[in-house]
């Protein structure tokens, strides 16, 4: 059985080959669409169903997953930043601060469906002026919601986490790992 990665994601890549080498990466070009009435922590989820309800069409007897992560502070999820402005904007934010990272995926398989979202709490330390200009003068922030990659220069401004560390790369692979299992066995 193939999973469907519903992204096209370098780091999900990477990553969801830990659970299987048999992948195929199918991205869904939906346009997300986020209800107006929707909770900040339900926006993950919600994009992450319409993309891999999107791909599910193509590939209907194989396990699609989409994903989407937000990174949420103070209600606000903070997106990919559009500009340096907003990337310096996004970093000075969570200086100093403890922020949500919320990942949601959504499973499709048969006809079926399934999503979860996962949280990781990952602290900033208070940041200089000059740590965070160095930061957004680097292509890293630009493609990354929140304006940041830990698994990259920015882990030096992460003060702690709480969590699952992969969440805040763009996959909770252990949590993804299990949830097709017991779907797949029927438990949902």
């Amino acid at each position: 059985m193939r999973l469907i990665l519903a992204s096209a994601s370098p780091r999900r890549q990477e990553l969801i080959a830990l659970i299987s080498d048999n992948v195929i990466c199918a991205p869904s070009g939906v346009e997300e669409i986020i209800p107006e009435d929707i909770a900040v922590c339900d926006v993950p989820l919600c994009l992450a169903t319409q993309k891999a309800q999107a791909v599910a069409e193509e590939f209907p007897d194989d396990i699609v997953i989409g994903c989407d992560t937000g990174v949420i502070l103070d209600e606000e999820i903070l997106g990919k930043p559009k500009d340096k402005a907003d990337a310096r904007r996004m970093i000075s934010a969570l200086s100093g601060k403890v922020h949500q990272v919320v990942t949601g995926c959504a499973l499709f398989y048969k006809g079926k469906s399934v999503g979860f979202s996962n949280v990781t709490e990952v602290e900033f330390f208070n940041l200089s002026e000059e740590e965070i200009e160095s930061y957004i003068n680097t292509p890293e922030p630009y493609d990354k919601a929140g304006g940041y990659g830990i698994q990259g220069k920015a882990c030096l401004f992460v003060k702690g986490i709480k969590g699952d560390y992969f969440n805040v790369v763009g996959l909770p692979v252990a949590e993804l790992n299990r949830q097709i299992a017991a779907f797949v066995e029927g438990e949902f």
